[in-house]
């Protein structure tokens, strides 16, 4: 069971990030046909403003991210068992043990950063090592070890690059269309005025295109960073009993940064219901509910082995 949902969500994530790939390529052709009548052009601009973007992020971005929650380095002293889980959950995934640090904050939750795992970081607030049992405290931190073993920082940034790429090239393009541009051009070309119609909803409708399938994108890399942990763990129960108390711990969180919301582990609370669309997260209960039918199969498989025995 956990390794059958492992493989269906890497099949979803690379489906997902293909389209991402070649929805972000027709808008830049597209913009390129349109406003300097060469597709190639649109998609030179699209590549360098990726380019420009992702050399800052990779970098920089992990700790630009730290330094915006006001992460703290959590010392062995301090935070002896956050440690000394961390370490654990390093040598069960094979990987050296991550930087860790915590935010000051009473809503319970955690993210991982980092451009690869020679260069990563695990951060917790205090509100999650108030609420959490040592086994539940494993999941998460297994869950967070996933996504820097699936090398989920890198991923999601790239993902993010592709939008922004989009929603400039778009801007650029709605840019020539008021300025008449288009219009100069091919005002008596009939067929290419329905092409530019169709090209303007195109593009009137990119960003926010583009923005649905980085959040799709987002919700496959959480559940497939899930079934790792409770692989690495053995204990999928653990982090589903995690999830229950950091849901339903209803307090908002000091962290008003929305670009750091898609890597935390359970998008931090407000006022806003985020069970829609645009959320970064897939439902908790969702989840919850795929860890319990995995701790059910194992709970099955073992029963069968001693009554075999």
């Amino acid at each position: 069971m956990i390794y059958d949902q492992i493989e269906k969500n890497k099949r979803n994530s690379v489906i997902l990030i293909i389209v991402m790939s070649l929805f972000s390529m027709a808008v830049c052709y597209f913009v390129g046909v349109y406003f300097f009548d060469k597709g190639i052009i649109g998609l030179l601009i699209g590549f360098g403003i990726a380019i420009v973007s992702a050399i800052s992020s990779y970098f920089a971005g992990d700790k630009i991210i730290l330094k915006s929650v006001r992460a703290k380095k959590a010392t062995q002293d301090n935070y002896q068992v956050l440690n000394d889980v961390v370490v654990e959950m390093a040598i069960a995934s094979g990987l050296d043990k991550p930087e860790v640090y915590i935010i000051q904050d009473s809503s319970p939750n955690a993210f991982a950063t980092g451009r690869d795992p020679e260069h990563s970081s695990i951060a917790v607030t205090d509100g999650l090592l108030r609420r959490l049992n040592r086994a539940e405290l494993q999941g998460v931190i297994a869950h967070e070890m996933s996504h820097i073993q699936n090398r989920d920082i890198l991923f999601v940034t790239t993902v993010s690059i592709m939008v922004g790429a989009v929603v400039i090239v778009s801007s650029i393009y709605r840019t020539s269309l008021w300025f008449g541009g288009y219009n100069r051009r091919r005002s008596n070309d009939s067929g290419g005025s329905l092409m530019a119609m169709i090209g303007l909803l195109l593009i009137i409708f990119a960003p926010l295109a583009s923005k649905v399938i980085q959040m799709a994108i987002s919700r496959q890399r959480e559940y497939l960073a899930d079934s790792n942990a409770a692989l690495l763990t053995r204990n999928p129960k653990a982090l589903a009993d995690a999830l229950k108390k950091i849901s339903s711990t209803h307090v908002k969180s000091k962290i008003q940064n929305t670009a750091v919301n898609p890597l935390f582990i359970s998008e931090p609370f407000s006022s806003v219901n985020v069970k829609d669309l645009f959320s970064t997260h897939p439902p908790i209960e969702k989840r919850i509910k795929k860890l319990e039918a995995m701790a059910y199969t194992k709970g099955d498989l073992m029963k069968g082995v001693a009554s075999a025995n």
